[in-house]
């Protein structure tokens, strides 16, 4: 079975060791058309506390590191400038 990877942004970064990654995903309506924005969100496990607000990660899913925690951080692809 494949590792599922996700490309998104850093919407928080308030916890310890832990930051919440927001990933859009944009489809058209099935019967519309119109693009539709759904918007996904994951609180991703962050050891060093490296991801500040702003910052595009890729995550990976792994086994549950808490109740709500089944993913982490495997690189940070670029920092916003501050």
């Amino acid at each position: 079975m494949a590792v599922k990877e996700r490309v998104g942004l850093v919407v928080s970064d308030k916890m310890q060791k832990t930051v919440v990654v927001a990933i859009e995903n944009r489809a058209p309506h099935p019967k519309y058309g119109k693009i539709v924005v759904n918007t996904q969100r994951y609180k991703v496990h962050d050891e060093e506390n490296q991801c500040k607000v702003g910052d595009r990660v890729r995550i990976q899913e792994t086994r549950p590191l808490s109740k709500t925690k089944r993913w982490k951080i495997t690189e940070v692809l670029n920092v916003k400038p501050t």
